[in-house]
């Protein structure tokens, strides 16, 4: 686990050194849990959210798009159950006077569990080689058994303690299982409490007419409150979505763990609308179609899984995460729910305004029962800066850092080098970079020996890089090098733009989400 945490305090810093992220008003000492991208990440975050939009929006003929306002009527949220419901149970320590998140100690519990039952089973691994059966060793081992009963046992309290809101008995387990405040070592807890975590501001120009509104928590309800807008002006037909990618916003007490969990983030949503009595052969489908996304970019099926919720939120009948295995263990990316009618018939009742949909084959209104997919753009980030992120031993005893980026989502997807700044390579090498910069990012680097360059681009992850040579000049020939394999190729320049554009395409991806 230690060489994890290093792996991910690296990437940390990887993150800021080549302009991907860095902490906001870092000059002014920062803003916790607030991060700006910088230029190569705003890059990567745009060809995430493409990739992304592009995959609802031209994969679906039946989901469209559209982007709704940040602030909105405050009885919005009293209808969605935000303003009495969104809340997080908190634990202080008394010493070392850190509050905690009370779920989110009692989840690093059962991790641990986990964690003892993975060191048995890797202990085994080695012991017996090929002759290994994992499945049988699971269900005889007695230490196995002992951790996954008390795993089991916990969890079961956990559960239940969730679902009832009891927030004396999630205090209890943590004092049950002696967890200690990773800084003062101590259990010496406060009681759990409940923490509203919107964001609120007022409008209007004077104190006394001034409304109380709030900074939006979720971009779902906007999409909601647009139902008919978007259903009649489309002339949509059940089943159908509405996708929307947008910020949102929440005070988050324990942020951490960089930008996993932000107090400003992004969100990319789409609810599907569908007929009462089918949600859950639609929610069946949509979990397979957004694991199919994103198991498309090739980090490795092994580094997804799917979770299921404990404790279901009040307006849902079935709950599914998609994690990754991130340096910190599997982590929620993305939500996949099926909200019932919940939303609709709240707003339905707050605004007094009739909101359904006239079924002309059943020949009967309803309100329509929504599916959604909600995923957070900074998670998406992190997952791939995560699962992309490599340091190599190369022969000689050289190292390099590379990010294995998927070429489409690369920031820059090629890097055009004269071999030197003189005798007409520069000429050369700005006269591809201008024929190529309308297909597709390019970066120009004339600076230092093709090595380090080399060395640059590795870093950032661009999967090409084009070298222009003496031999260019005559040939009309250059050197390709791929980033992965490091392997290089003489390619005609007249090629270039056709063997670079089919690998970095997006419609690639797409492709692979509907074999």
């Amino acid at each position: 686990m230690a060489q994890q945490e290093d792996v991910f305090k690296k990437l940390v810093s990887h993150c800021k050194e080549y302009g991907f992220v860095f902490p906001s008003s870092e000059i002014y000492d920062g803003l916790g849990a607030v991060y700006d991208y910088g230029q190569n990440g705003v890059e990567l975050k745009n060809n995430i959210k493409k990739y992304w939009w592009d995959s609802m929006t031209l994969l679906n003929e039946n989901v469209v798009g559209i982007d709704s306002a940040i602030f909105m009527h405050p009885t919005i949220w009293k209808a969605s159950g935000h303003v009495d419901a969104f809340n997080d149970p908190l634990i202080d320590n008394k010493d070392s006077k850190k509050r905690y998140r009370a779920d989110v100690l009692i989840e690093e519990q059962l991790a641990k569990f986990e964690d003892k039952i993975n060191k048995e089973v890797e202990k085994a691994e080695k012991k017996f080689g090929e002759a290994f059966d994992k499945e049988q060793f699971l269900s005889t081992n007695p230490r196995v058994l002992e951790n996954q009963e008390k795993k089991d046992e916990l969890h079961a309290r956990f559960a239940k303690a969730l679902n009832d809101s009891n927030l004396e008995e999630l205090r209890q387990i943590i004092l049950d299982y002696e967890v200690v405040c990773p800084i003062s070592g101590t259990r010496n807890w406060t009681d759990v409490r409940q923490f509203n975590l919107m964001f609120s501001t007022e409008m209007g120009s004077t104190s006394d007419g001034a409304m109380k509104i709030y900074l939006r928590p979720e971009t779902a309800q906007g999409i909601f409150v647009n139902f008919l807008n978007v259903q009649k002006s489309g002339r949509m037909k059940v089943p159908f979505g509405i996708a929307q990618i947008g910020k949102a916003f929440r005070n988050e007490i324990v942020a951490r763990q960089f930008i996993f969990r932000m107090r400003e983030f992004e969100q990319m949503e789409m609810q599907f609308f569908v007929r009462p009595g089918e949600e859950l052969e639609w929610f069946a489908k949509w979990k397979e179609i957004r694991l199919k996304w994103h198991k498309a970019l090739g980090m490795g099926d092994s580094m997804y899984r799917y979770h299921d919720h404990e404790k279901l939120a009040h307006y849902a009948n079935a709950a599914t995460d998609i994690e990754f295995r991130m340096p910190f263990g599997f982590k929620e990316v993305e939500g996949i729910h099926s909200r019932t009618d919940f939303d609709l018939g709240s707003h339905e009742k707050y605004s007094g305004k009739k909101i359904q949909y006239f079924d002309p084959e059943l020949n009967q209104s309803y309100v329509p029962y929504v599916i959604e997919t909600s995923i957070g753009v900074d998670r998406m980030f992190l997952s791939i800066m995560a699962g992309s992120f490599c340091e190599e031993e190369l022969e000689g005893g050289d190292t390099r850092v590379v990010l294995k980026l998927p070429p489409a989502l690369a920031p820059i997807k090629l890097a055009i080098l004269p071999l030197v700044k003189k005798d007409g390579l520069p000429e050369m090498a700005r006269k591809i970079m201008n024929e190529l910069k309308f297909e597709f990012n390019c970066q120009y680097d004339e600076k230092d020996t093709v090595g380090k360059r080399y060395r640059r681009q590795d870093a950032i992850g661009t999967p090409y890089c084009v070298t222009i040579d003496y031999d260019s000049l005559n040939d009309n020939c250059v050197t390709i090098r791929h980033r992965d394999t490091m392997e290089q190729e003489r390619v005609a320049i007249s090629a270039l733009r056709d063997i670079i554009a089919d690998k970095v395409s997006v419609k690639n991806l797409l492709k692979k989400i509907v074999e």
